[in-house]
């Protein structure tokens, strides 16, 4: 229903930031929850965290909470992730993803995915 492309994603040194951004197109944005995922190679794929329709709750894993922040621009029809203190075990493809508005907290609801943008963070 929803079309989403990540960018934002390169190479960064531990401790360093980044935001990946995506955009979407088609359907109507504010209707959608927006996740953010992530794959490093020969895994399966991990929840980040997400946000709901209103842009006024989050949720995030464990390894990156207090490290990295979702927001989202229901005008622009972006959402975003701020990355700070990025270690190397971060490095992946990160993916964002779009789910019904009333099932934003529950990750098995996102299945409408982007292409993926690689953050790369070395030692």
């Amino acid at each position: 229903q929803v079309q989403l492309v990540e960018s934002g994603g390169g190479l960064v040194q531990a401790g360093g930031s980044l935001r990946l951004s995506c955009a979407a197109s088609g359907g109507i944005f504010s209707n959608y929850a927006m996740g953010w995922f992530r794959q490093a190679p020969g895994q399966e794929r991990e929840f980040v965290g997400a946000i709901d329709w209103t842009g006024g709750n989050t949720v995030y894993a464990d390894s990156v909470k207090d490290r990295f922040t979702i927001s989202r621009d229901n005008a622009k029809n972006t959402v975003y992730l701020q990355m700070n203190s990025l270690k190397p075990e971060d490095t992946a493809v990160y993916y964002c993803a779009a789910a019904h508005k009333w099932l934003w907290s529950n990750r098995n609801a996102y299945n409408n995915w982007g292409q993926g943008t690689q953050v790369t963070v070395s030692s």
